[in-house]
Formats: C-alpha cells, structure tokens, sequence
C-alpha cells in the first residue's frame, strides 16, 4: 500500500471512528443505541382485574404510538411487551426472566397486584435490570429492604389508606363502630393493617365489628352482606378494587347496605364507570392518587384535558387512574432517559446509568408533580371526597374533595409503615387542607 493510499485509509477510518464515537456519545467502549426501545409490561388482561389491566394497556398503547410518531425516546422508536398477570406469580416470574433473557428488554413495567410486585422485585436485583413498580400498593416493598433497580412511580398503600381515614376522622368523626371486607392476599391484609393501627392510634376505642376477607376473585357476597346488616357498623371499610369491588357494590345496594352504614373505599375510582348509578351518593370514595377527572387543581389542566379527551375518542371510555399510573411510569420513563442521556453526555445509558438517573428524579404528571425518592418510592398527592352525581359525569365523582400532600400521609424513608402510623398524634387532623367543591 503506498503512503497516499494509507494515508487515505487512515482518514477514513478515523472519520468512521470518530462518528461511531459521536453517535454513542464520545466516549470509547459507550453503550450503542438499540435500534428500538424495548419494555415489557406486566398487567392483567385476563380475569376479572382485567378491567383494571385492560385500561392501562390501552393507555399504553396511545401513549407509545404518540411518542414513537414525535420521534420516540431518546431518539428510540419504542416497542412494548405485554405479559398477562392473570396466570399468576410463577408464570409472571418466568415471563419476567423470558422478557429480559430472550426479548432483551431494557426495562420492565410491573404490575397491578401487590403479589405480583413482591414476586417481581427481588428479580430486579437479580437480573439488575430497571423495574418500574407501575401500579402495585404494599408498603412492604422498600420498607423491607433496599432495591437498587426498582422504583414506584405513584404512592403506595399507606398514603392511599391514611388519606381516606383522615377525611372521615375529619368530615364524619362520631362513629363508633366499624367491619372490614377486603380480599384475601397481600394488599387485602396489608391494608386492613395500615388502617387499623392509624385509626387506634387517632381514634382509640372505635369496636371492630366484623373482619372479612373474601377470595380474591369472589363473586357471591351474600354471605358477607348479610352479616354486615347484622352487625350493622357505622363504617365499612373496602379495599376491594376491580371486578370484586362492582360486585360487592351491586350486591350490598341491592340489599340497602349502604343505607345502614358509611362506607370507605380508597380504591373507588377506576370502578366508578362501571357502576353508574348504582353507587350510592354520600360515601367516602378514593383513587390512589389524585387522578379523578373533575380534579379540582391540576397542574397542567389543558395536557389533563388532552389525556381525557384522546383516550375516549380512541376507547370510548373515561381514562381511570391504573391509566393515569401507567402514563406516569412512561412520564418517569421518559424524563429518566432524558436525565441519563445528558448525563452522558448525549451517549446512551446502561442499565446502571439508567436506575441512576431514576433514583430521586422528579416528573410531572397532568395532575401534579412526583418525585422518587431516595429510597425508590414516588410521593404522589391523594384525593379523597364524597361519592355524588353532577350533570357532567353519568357516574359517581367526589365532592368536597380535600387534596392530601404526599408528603403528609406517606411513611419517611427508612420508618416501616405500621411502626409510624402509632407515631401520629391527633394534632395531624388540624393539617388536614380544607374541602374544595367539586
């Protein structure tokens, strides 16, 4: 080879180098930038949870298709993998090594049920593979033990218990007695937990009449209704969610339950629909987090607006709030590539540099602004109000809703839920905001 033409080779070579270099950042050895974005999701699109889990994937699927059309992230197209919860934890264990082993997932969305999510995290150390705790409630999570590559990007049990048993000390304080229905497994129990220790630590004395639990999945409560008129409460908490929630409201209203006792329902909201009026008005109702779409104060009220409106246009249906969650873990998603992009200096990330760049991100939802802490758990605002009925909505909404900061009702990192819940002092209820009508 002559000098002119080795010349000519080495130049060339070192301009292919030197944009391969760009490209990945201008750092030797950077990450390649896949040619898509892959994440798998984890919902339930089978059984009766499904009416949560079909929703989400739903808003999912709108909400890749809008951002893959504006150029995707990072400048990455976006390619979603859904798994189906409903066969339970073992098979979603195994979806979960097959998404990141076979698929080569970046990251993972998991999941709706409580079990699920404790089934799913100890694989994110394993595998150290990002997981975004997208919907899932117990407390248990990162109060049981640091979690490197996992992240909730919504609240958690004990703000979105706390919250609603605040409202009735607050707005409806003289009861004396009440009964618990909650489903059968982990945010059932752990839930009955949380409100429990709160309420005999703000209002001791108040007689437990009835704990039940329920199969998750039932579909007969008669059993249950009956004893619950029997023992005739003032309260009634439910935890229940999904397809149990529709069935133990329709069938406590056919009997007239809800005209003997006040009942709680922190996880009210994504049911609402679904029942129409057969809802009763007048009764304590919840949706963790504060994603009712008559929210009173949103952060960003025309990109709320536009959330609303697209999802019906396309679904032909009212976005609910495992909707809102899934649009905050693609937010979060979002905002932690961008974060971890510029931390590299427009390079893109590993999976280290990625679960960095979540750990104590903030991001805004349409409704307000979360923040991840520390430890991987989110703060996010909750809304609580009465069940009523308005001209705008053909389904029960709340009014005289009070927002909750997050901040007020959420455990500090490294306390365990319980332990600061006997913590409180009735001096809480004189935080509590003032009602605003809804």
């Amino acid at each position: 080879m002559t000098d002119a033409a080795f010349t000519r080779r080495a130049a060339l070579l070192g301009a292919a180098t030197a944009g391969s270099l760009l490209f990945a950042g201008g750092k030797a050895g950077a990450q390649q930038r896949p040619a898509e974005l892959k994440i798998g999701i984890t919902t339930f699109l089978s059984g009766p949870a499904s009416v949560f889990g079909v929703p989400a994937r739903q808003a999912a699927e709108m909400l890749f298709e809008e951002i893959n059309k504006a150029g995707g992230i990072g400048g990455v197209p976006v390619r979603a993998f859904f798994v189906d919860e409903g066969p339970g934890t073992d098979h979603l264990v195994g979806e979960y090594r097959r998404l990141v082993q076979n698929e080569g997932v970046q990251l993972i969305f998991a999941s709706i049920s409580s079990g699920s999510c404790l089934a799913c995290t100890p694989l994110s150390d394993e595998m150290r593979k990002t997981t975004v705790l997208w919907d899932c409630g117990t407390q248990r999570i990162f109060e049981e033990g640091p979690h490197p590559f996992a992240f909730r990007t919504q609240g958690y049990a004990t703000p979105e218990v706390l919250a609603p048993l605040l409202y009735l000390l607050k707005h409806k304080p003289d009861f004396r007695s009440i009964a618990v229905i909650n489903q059968d497994y982990a945010w059932g129990r752990d839930s009955w937990e949380i409100w429990k220790t709160a309420m005999d630590t703000l209002k001791p004395g108040v007689r437990v009449v009835a704990e039940m639990f329920p199969r998750f999945g039932a579909t007969d409560y008669s059993t249950e209704v009956t004893r619950l008129l029997a023992a005739r409460p003032d309260v009634i908490l439910s935890t229940h969610w999904g397809g149990d929630l529709v069935t133990l409201v329709r069938q406590a209203a056919e009997r007239r339950l809800f005209d003997r006792s006040t009942f709680v329902l922190p996880v009210a909201e994504a049911s609402m629909q679904i029942l129409g009026r057969t809802m009763p008005a007048g009764h304590v109702i919840g949706a963790r987090g504060d994603h009712w779409n008559n929210h009173p104060r949103p952060k960003d009220p025309e990109r709320l607006r536009r959330l609303v409106e697209d999802y019906r246009k396309r679904y032909n249906e009212y976005p609910i709030y495992p909707c809102h969650h899934m649009a905050q873990a693609i937010s979060a998603t979002q905002a932690a590539y961008a974060k971890a992009i510029q931390a590299k200096g427009g390079g893109w990330p590993n999976d280290q540099e990625l679960a960095n760049a979540f750990r104590g991100l903030t991001f805004d939802s349409p409704t307000s602004s979360i923040t991840l802490r520390e430890d991987g758990q989110g703060l996010e605002d909750q809304i609580v109000g009465m069940s009523s009925f308005n001209d705008r909505f053909p389904f029960a909404v709340p009014k005289d809703m009070v927002i909750f900061p997050a901040a007020m009702v959420s455990t500090p990192v490294g306390q365990k839920s319980v332990d600061w819940l006997k913590t409180l002092k009735p001096e809480i209820l004189a935080q509590v905001p003032a009602a605003i009508a809804g």
